[in-house]
């Protein structure tokens, strides 16, 4: 390895401030985080709504679909449920023939790419790693800003409230700040998971020189986020780093008392040892792992026993595996009792669409004949729900917060459109939004008891502004890029 003994020492120290809110000792220079104003609509605040008369998936196993019932939200809380509630001073929303239900929970997505989605594919070809690295180096922090709030603004209009910001290609001090920043103006809950430059030397440690001040001045006492981002840590992982790297980071990660998330491969070789990592004491419910097609039986029973979550993307387990079977890694996870949550991994591989990620798993998962599958439940609608809300917020150790509609959780609700052409008429409710929902139904949506989306139209973002943000963004990549995006 490139670090030294004096290396690892200087990194320990720099975690432990970080842990403890004392001042950066070690990193880069500080950089002004929080100097740009919020680019949207100023007047996005808490209110006080009865949401009456809706058919409200509670993804409460105990209560399931109510109907007819009404969400009393006060304060950002769901205060109560029930029917024929009285509110006074409560601004009344309409349910009827909308279908309430928690906010989805996308737990893996790189949001710094999200301007990338159309990189892949030149010439009938699938290719998202050599556009990847292609374009990787070419993000400037304005960049990142614009392609988080893309990505943001999506969510929420998908009905999207709470996501996993796995940000792999942490460049500098003033990308991090860039992402960030962008979190603070989208006001969605978010996890944002620091992480490394992309393509770093394997042999290198990533020493996270930034993190105190991150944590400092993000985190800390002044934090502008009024509770809806935490910080987490991503790290390579043995898929990009050395092993010996790997632990080596591992034990920063455990000094920072973060949680920690890796990639797992999709395909063979199987290089992530879930076994071991229960005996050196890494996994646990703040250890997420995404993928791990080839997992052995071993390694989802020792995930399984220590309460690991595993974010599984659907069609990035598909498109980027050549020797692994998503369908039968899918009922393996579930046979081990694992806690599955769905995500959507990076644009270029799939949309970050909640709706297609439920109804592709809930399509995929169907038991074969002649296989270990042949004689397991088939996965249901209410399952890949689960999938989408309350098990993505467990995997983000959000359970308590979000995910379901309980009273004394935060009100972090979606209305659905039942009278729409995709959706009327209406049978089984759960069915209903699985078969047939998309963006386009989504009516409202409320993070926190804030309204960003409100008869179908996004309330808290300039939409105009965002996209020719975006656009100019992706065409000077693409431009820099070049040849290097031909295939």
């Amino acid at each position: 390895m490139k670090t030294t003994k004096r290396d690892f020492t200087r990194l320990v120290g720099a975690l432990m401030v970080a842990a403890t809110g004392a001042p950066a000792l070690v990193g880069s220079a500080p950089v002004s985080a929080r100097t740009t104003p919020a680019p949207g609509s100023p007047g996005i605040r808490r209110g006080s709504y009865l949401i009456r008369n809706g058919a409200v998936i509670t993804v409460d196993r105990a209560k399931g679909v109510l109907l007819r019932t009404d969400v009393l939200v006060r304060g950002g809380v769901i205060e109560k449920i029930g029917r024929g509630l009285s509110a006074p001073g409560a601004e009344i929303i309409d349910a009827t023939d909308m279908i309430v239900m928690p906010g989805f929970v996308n737990s893996h997505y790189h949001m710094w790419s999200a301007i990338g989605r159309s990189f892949t594919a030149s010439d009938g070809g699938f290719s998202y790693y050599p556009a990847k690295n292609a374009t990787s180096i070419l993000y400037t922090p304005d960049d990142f800003y614009n392609s988080v709030m893309l990505g943001c603004a999506e969510l929420a209009n998908g009905g999207t409230t709470t996501v996993h910001n796995w940000s792999h290609n942490t460049r500098s001090p003033a990308h991090a700040d860039a992402e960030l920043r962008a979190h603070q103006h989208a006001l969605l809950r978010a996890r944002y998971a620091y992480g490394h430059v992309d393509k770093m030397p394997a042999d290198e440690l990533n020493r996270y020189d930034d993190l105190a001040r991150v944590r400092r001045e993000w985190f800390g006492e002044r934090s502008p986020f009024d509770g809806l981002v935490h910080l987490g840590l991503n790290l390579r992982g043995p898929q990009q780093s050395t092993d010996a790297v790997f632990h080596e980071e591992m034990k920063f990660a455990k000094a920072s008392r973060l949680p920690v998330a890796i990639h797992a491969p999709q395909e063979a070789p199987n290089n992530v040892d879930a076994v071991d990592y229960e005996r050196r004491g890494y996994l646990g419910p703040d250890f997420m792992i995404a993928h791990y097609v080839p997992a052995t039986a071993a390694d989802l029973a020792a995930m399984a026993r220590t309460k690991t979550p595993l974010s599984f993307a659907t069609h990035s387990e598909l498109r980027l595996s050549s020797t692994g079977d998503a369908r039968a890694a899918l009922f393996a996870m579930r046979e081990a009792g694992l806690t599955l949550s769905l995500s959507s991994d990076a644009t270029s591989i799939a949309p970050p669409d909640m709706f297609e990620m439920m109804r592709f798993t809930w399509n995929l998962g169907v038991p074969w004949t002649g296989t270990p599958s042949e004689k397991a439940k088939a996965v249901g609608v209410q399952e890949v729900i689960e999938m989408a809300t309350i098990n993505g917020a467990i995997a983000m150790g959000l359970g308590d917060v979000t995910g379901s509609i309980t009273e004394g959780k935060r009100a972090d609700i979606i209305l659905v459109r039942t009278r729409d052409l995709n959706m009327w008429p209406i049978g089984n409710i759960e069915t209903a939004i699985v078969q047939g929902g998309s963006a386009s139904n989504v009516d409202t949506v409320l993070v926190d008891g804030r309204i960003l989306k409100r008869n179908g139209r996004l309330l808290a973002y300039d939409v105009p502004d965002i996209l020719r943000r975006a656009h100019r963004s992706a065409t000077r990549i693409r431009n820099v890029a070049g040849e290097a995006l031909t295939f």
